[in-house]
């Protein structure tokens, strides 16, 4: 059985956080592969809207660049209306039945379990991997297995405000999403 994580957000745009969440999971876990899942219409956050889906693809696409077990997987573009968790998890399952998930959230994110869609259905159908954040509390009724990961205080948002503001964003992402990023004029760079 393949054994894959799934690291879904905006990605808008990805940084080292991302990347280092990843590898972390994937060796502790030592997993087959992880899948950043882009979302479409996340119900609740809100992506740039001045960066189309295309632009968050390609700068994903060259963040991964080099790691053959980091993969795109672009479901959540393909859909219509808002990307709850449980609808594209069991799309997946159904085309990779063989497989073992494991879902990928933020300590911020374990505190909102109670309230996600179908999160009765979704314990069933994944396992949940918590990364550990110190001001937040790791306390929860669901099963999640927390995984340690060094602390990188980066952010998509911290990011698109420094690149607004003309700073330097060397060292949080990729050089070649930087490229990418000052090329198209994104997020007012």
């Amino acid at each position: 059985m393949k054994k894959v994580g799934i690291l879904g957000g905006t990605f808008d745009p990805p940084h080292h956080g991302h990347l280092l969440i990843a590898n972390e999971v994937l060796s502790t876990l030592l997993l087959d592969e992880i899948w950043f899942m882009p979302n479409g219409d996340p119900p609740h956050k809100k992506k740039s809207e001045l960066v189309k889906n295309k632009d968050r693809l390609r700068m994903l696409e060259l963040a991964l660049e080099g790691n053959g077990q980091f993969k795109i997987e672009p479901i959540e573009f393909e859909r219509q209306g808002p990307s709850f968790t449980i609808d594209t998890m069991r799309m997946l399952k159904s085309i990779y039945q063989d497989y073992q998930f494991y879902f990928i959230i933020g300590a911020d994110m374990v505190e909102y379990l109670p309230k996600w869609h179908g999160i009765d259905e979704l314990i069933e159908v994944v396992k949940f991997v918590g990364v550990k954040r110190p001001s937040y509390s790791h306390q929860t009724n669901y099963p999640v297995q927390y995984i340690d990961v060094p602390a990188m205080e980066v952010s998509s948002s911290l990011i698109r405000k420094r690149l607004k503001e003309g700073k330097s964003v060397r060292y949080l992402m990729p050089d070649s999403v930087i490229e990418y990023i000052r090329g198209g004029g994104l997020y007012g760079s």
